[in-house]
């Protein structure tokens, strides 16, 4: 782990390389799963604010999972999480492209300049997953098989998870920080060189 900031941080985010690749996965992670995806306490009330201006981009089915069970659950873990469309299976707001890819109805709106709130912190950052630890926030790499195009495109294009992920990283924890990652990269990058 690499102390950045109040983050300590996975080297896995300069070892792994990662592109989503659409066209392969069809968005599976918004589909799959035990659970929606996670949300920190100040995105509830984001939730709240758009969902009336989300609902028009929304399947039937979402929406009909909503009025039923909220705008967010508590899952298994206990944490606080999207509302998913039956027990297992699709997030509330997926929606589907003309080529059968899980788009998000959250960032549809966002795009088409209905809302200035893009979607949950973790759909944004995935594939890393943050955990709050006693001083540090956790900053880690999470391998799911469902990836293993974007694994195999990131390597194609030699891009790693953390620079695949400056918009969210930064959304998350500014711009200094990301300088600061940038910095550590570089001196993680040049001690694998040289041997340190």
């Amino acid at each position: 782990m690499i102390i950045v900031g109040e983050t300590l941080v996975s080297e896995e985010l300069f070892e792994e390389c990662f592109v989503c690749d659409l066209q392969a996965c069809k968005g599976a992670c918004c589909v799959e799963g035990e659970s929606g995806a996670p949300l920190e306490n100040d995105e509830l009330d984001e939730l709240e604010a758009v969902y009336e201006i989300v609902k028009p981009y929304m399947r039937e089915e979402g929406i009909q999972a909503i009025e039923e069970k909220g705008l967010y659950t508590v899952d298994h873990d206990g944490d606080l999480v999207t509302t998913l469309v039956g027990d297992h299976g699709a997030c509330s707001f997926v929606v589907y492209d003309s080529h059968g890819i899980a788009k998000c109805a959250l960032e549809q709106a966002y795009l088409d300049g209905k809302t200035t709130w893009k979607k949950p912190i973790s759909c944004h950052l995935y594939p890393v997953r943050l955990a709050n630890l006693k001083d540090y926030t956790a900053v880690n790499y999470h391998r799911w098989q469902l990836c293993k195009p974007a694994c195999e495109c990131g390597s194609k294009l030699q891009v790693r998870v953390f620079q695949f992920l400056k918009e969210p990283l930064t959304r998350r924890f500014g711009e200094e920080w990301f300088k600061e990652l940038f910095i550590a990269f570089n001196l993680w990058k040049e001690g694998k060189t040289t041997g340190l």
